[in-house]
């Protein structure tokens, strides 16, 4: 398949970059370049901002009921689903990862996505407030504005539409930078927002990279909040930048190092399959992976060993293929860092019981590797990996695993395994992460 469209979206309009300037992107499955894309510049930023800022201040979107807003919504859910094959086939050759994965996780969700919001676009209430006096007061909900949106390269789809909807059903417009490593589906999706009909420059799309293009979108004056989901490190970097030019609101979903919290009355086999999943999902390539798992002493070595196992199982290969469990990392240098972990796991003492060998032969692949006799104070055990790597540690007291649990610079997410409900509250209560799943 040859991507449709390649340049950047701004005002309503398909347009190369101002300097001219394009970049490869690359299949991490053949290690080879899929097509040049635009590469967005700072005058390239600066039309699209003018752009959206034109759309909210003057157009008619944010005058739009949130019926109308969200009948376009509808429209747009309904092109994602019929055009779903083509878009599961772009982010399988874009990201590698495997189709079946892009058709059941981002094109699925991203439909539900764009039809929930669109739903939800006319349910923005306010409150009337009691006062004393002869005063009547109330709250309004009002659209922000311009938002700068920056999305990453692991479920690129997804994040596109997570970030799109609930903007789009508020009343804002967007600027959104896709990741240089995969910004064709978000292309694609660019050209399904302008057939469903929306206004001129309520959606911008800037392919492009985080120094140039990222940075000055982040610092414009013309916007007024951003959302980034990625690095900790560039989020570090969002939070201390983008107000240069006038507070801002800033939304970040960063880095993980989520525990999952494996108890002894848990079904082994189903706590097995679950914890393969948590982890391995998405070549492992997912914030709120699973990637500490806290197994109780009484089933640590059955459950590390049939863990091994069920890893090692894996089918490592083309994402277009049906057959593939396990696509390729995203890029070499994501690669390369995995492959360092996986070596430091091995120096500082972990047992490695499947994988930790390279992979010969073509694509960015990571073997599923499995390590045990994990300690808290290993690289693996405190670093989020981003990679097909499982780490697995012995407990064997619960008050001590919730604070083992918590000594993290992270908390995006945990998860606990059990058949006793007190023992569920008791944990989810302790565990400090935004998100808790249980079963």
């Amino acid at each position: 398949m040859v991507p449709k469209q390649t340049q950047l979206f701004i005002g309503g309009e398909w347009v190369n970059s101002a300097n001219g300037d394009t970049f490869e992107t690359i299949n991490p499955y053949t290690e080879e370049p899929i097509t040049s894309v635009q590469r967005a510049s700072v005058e390239d930023v600066d039309r699209a901002v003018d752009a959206a800022r034109k759309a909210f201040d003057h157009g008619p979107w944010r005058r739009m009921s949130g019926t109308e807003r969200g009948d376009l919504l509808f429209k747009l859910a309904e092109l994602i689903k019929k055009n779903g094959e083509e878009l599961a086939h772009l982010e399988a050759l874009d990201n590698g990862k495997p189709i079946t994965l892009a058709k059941i996780v981002d094109v699925s969700n991203s439909y539900l996505t764009y039809k929930y919001y669109a739903g939800f676009a006319n349910k923005f209430v306010g409150d009337t407030i009691s006062a004393p006096g002869d005063f009547h007061a109330y709250t309004r909900k009002e659209p922000v504005g311009v938002a700068a949106q920056i999305i990453p390269w692991n479920v690129p789809m997804l994040m596109q539409a997570w970030k799109l909807a609930p903007a789009l059903a508020a009343g804002c417009t967007v600027v959104m930078k896709t990741a240089e490593q995969t910004p064709l589906s978000a292309l694609r999706v660019g050209e399904l927002i302008k057939e469903a009909g929306f206004p001129d420059g309520v959606v911008n799309i800037l392919s492009g990279f985080g120094e140039d293009a990222g940075a000055h979108l982040v610092r414009h004056p013309g916007v007024d909040k951003v959302a980034f989901t990625g690095s900790t490190e560039v989020g570090l970097d969002i939070m201390r930048n983008s107000s240069t030019s006038g507070l801002k609101r800033v939304t970040l979903e960063l880095g993980g190092k989520s525990p999952f919290i494996i108890c002894e009355d848990a079904n082994i086999e189903e706590s097995i399959q679950q914890a393969n999943f948590a982890l391995f999902f998405n070549s492992g390539q997912v914030c709120i992976a699973a990637s500490r798992l806290f197994v109780h002493e009484k089933i640590y070595d059955e459950f590390a060993e049939k863990s091994a196992k069920l890893a090692s199982k894996a089918v490592l290969g083309n994402g277009l293929d049906p057959n593939t469990t396990q696509g390729p990392q995203i890029s070499k240098e994501q690669q390369d860092k995995i492959w360092g972990y996986i070596q430091k796991g091995k120096q500082e003492g972990a047992s490695c019981l499947t994988g930790g060998e390279e992979y010969e032969g073509k694509g960015f692949f990571v073997k599923p590797t499995v390590f045990a006799d994990v300690q808290d104070d290993m690289t693996i055990a405190k670093e989020e990996i981003f990679g097909p790597v499982m780490q697995i540690l012995k407990f064997s007291d619960y008050d001590d695993v919730i604070k083992r649990a918590n000594n993290t610079d992270y908390g995006l997410g945990a998860g606990v395994i059990t058949n006793d409900i007190g023992r569920a509250f008791h944990l989810t209560n302790g565990l400090r992460a935004g998100t808790v799943f249980v079963n």
